[in-house]
């Protein structure tokens, strides 16, 4: 694969300024992304086609399919069911009651239908941001992170990744089928311009992470080593999501936030979604299930 070759395409000017959290909805053959910072759900078809858009009651750093329908939000402080057929919230569970100051981040579902999803400082300091996992009870499995992101399995699901975005690192973890987590440890540390944000694992097992301020999204092995890169034509890549019919396409969700009047003047797609087609696919989309347990 050459992906400094792949020129990403702008499927859907949005103007997001947090736009994160892209999921291939399987069933319905529809992207998803949230724009945190403007409260809004979005989604559209791979072409960028079939626009709606959806007013959320607050900041939501992740929304995924649920099955049987709906998707799960996570909001601060609490997880809650979203039906965009009724407009409808229903709450799941509150959290971090004590830890006033956070919202979640980013989240994916794992291979045996559980939720997991970070915590992170709203005004990006402190070090009160933390990793859970759901499955109808919560447990907290990482803590004393600022901003949490990029929690992404292996294809066989033995291995968890998750990024420490202000430490530049993301880390991998053995996990077991009960999604208890051990072995902590270093999987790159990323050196140079941008932040880890989101990641995505195709059916190689390469680890894709998006560069919040690098603009592009690389590509690791396994092993750690970095493959290739794909650029864009705006500095705040946030993550990536395959999708389409084979999940050959890789859609990106990018953002304006933190960037000048100037900034933004020269980037015009600040904010804007975009799709690039890959060689090797990404891995089917899991559906949340309550019934986990």
């Amino acid at each position: 694969m050459n992906a400094q070759a792949i020129t990403p395409r702008c499927i859907w000017p949005v103007g997001a300024k947090l736009g994160e959290g892209p999921v291939w909805h399987a069933e319905e053959q529809l992207l998803y992304f949230v724009d945190i910072k403007g409260r809004k759900l979005h989604r559209c078809d791979s072409e960028g086609d079939a626009r709606d858009s959806f007013e959320l009651p607050d900041e939501t750093g992740f929304a995924l399919p649920v099955h049987g329908g709906g998707l799960v939000c996570g909001l601060p402080g609490q997880l809650v069911h979203f039906d965009p057929a009724r407009g409808s919230f229903k709450p799941l569970l509150s959290l971090e009651g004590d830890r006033p100051g956070n919202r979640m981040n980013d989240g994916a579902i794992g291979p045996d239908g559980a939720l997991w999803f970070g915590s992170m400082d709203n005004g990006e300091t402190a070090p009160t941001g933390a990793l859970y996992r759901y499955d109808g009870g919560l447990q907290r499995h990482d803590d004393g992170y600022v901003i949490t992101n990029g929690p992404a399995f292996s294809p066989d699901g033995r291995t968890f990744y998750h990024t420490d975005t202000l430490g530049k690192t993301v880390y991998a973890f053995d996990v077991d089928g009960r999604g208890k987590l051990s072995n902590k440890r270093t999987f790159v540390t990323i050196a140079g311009a941008g932040h880890p944000d989101g990641s995505a694992v195709d059916a190689e097992g390469c680890v894709w992470i998006a560069s919040f301020g690098g603009g592009r999204v690389e590509r690791y092995a396994p092993s750690g080593e970095l493959l290739d890169f794909v650029v864009f034509p705006c500095p705040n890549v946030t993550k990536i999501a395959f999708g389409g019919p084979d999940l050959r396409t890789a859609f990106a969700t990018t953002a304006w936030k933190g960037m000048s009047e100037d900034a933004r003047a020269r980037h015009p797609l600040a904010g804007a979604v975009f799709a690039f087609d890959v060689s090797v696919p990404g891995l089917a989309p899991q559906p949340f299930r309550l019934d986990v347990q």
